[in-house]
């Protein structure tokens, strides 16, 4: 046999396989596909190409195993219906409530692996057990720096007593209060000065060679 004939064989046994797939897949769903429908849910698993899952489903179309409507420039393809026997309002019913408890156990599968995500990612948030002990040994060796460090305080000869504390508190507060007073007096002062004089008030600054607080940011302390 020529090479051309058996890659016309293989090709046809291809084929054929994707067409046996392809049928056994829509009676399963029993629901309609477009040519795109199944060559994405099929893919993964058997590894059928998109021009494949075309050719195999008018290949069952054309033999009248599945049926086609076209709508529009897009066809659907689905098993044909005269092949499944009928079904009564018992069976209906029981596969009514099959579906139920079928619902009821997705929800809770899902609720499951909704609380099992925001679990692992809490648990991917924390500290592993190595990482606890590395932080451990660090804090551990500043405990110890800052104990050693307030010993040193603690021993050293040159302590402000509370009397020096308060003295130094209560000239704080005097100093202060001079300085407003005198900035105060200053300021009238000088409002009076620039009441008569003809240029702006920077420029009378600029000339005497007055420097403010707020020439230097500094600002009157409260106490």
């Amino acid at each position: 046999m020529s090479g051309a004939g058996k890659t016309r064989e293989g090709a046809a046994g291809a084929g054929e396989g994707a067409a046996a797939i392809l049928l056994r897949y829509l009676q399963e769903q029993n629901r309609p596909h477009s040519a795109q429908d199944a060559f994405g849910n099929l893919q993964r698993e058997h590894g059928l190409g998109k021009t494949a899952v075309v050719k195999a489903l008018e290949q069952l179309a054309q033999q009248g195993k599945i049926k086609e409507k076209v709508y529009g420039k897009q066809k659907i393809y689905f098993p044909d219906q005269d092949r499944f026997g009928s079904v009564n309002d018992s069976e209906l019913k029981g596969l009514d409530n099959e579906i139920s408890e079928l619902s009821c156990k997705v929800q809770t599968l899902q609720q499951n692996c909704r609380h099992m995500e925001s679990e692992l990612k809490e648990l991917k948030g924390s500290m592993t057990t190595p990482e606890m002990v590395k932080e451990i040994e660090e804090l551990k060796k500043d405990c110890a720096n800052y104990t050693e460090k307030l010993e040193r305080i603690k021993s050293a000869a040159n302590h402000v007593t509370p009397e020096e504390k308060e003295k130094v508190y209560n000239e704080k507060k005097l100093y202060c209060r001079e300085w407003r007073r005198r900035k105060r007096m200053a300021t009238e002062l000088l409002d009076a000065i620039l009441e008569g004089y003809p240029k702006s008030k920077k420029q009378f600054f600029e000339e005497v060679g007055i420097e403010t607080d707020e020439d230097f940011n500094v600002t009157l302390p409260t106490v």
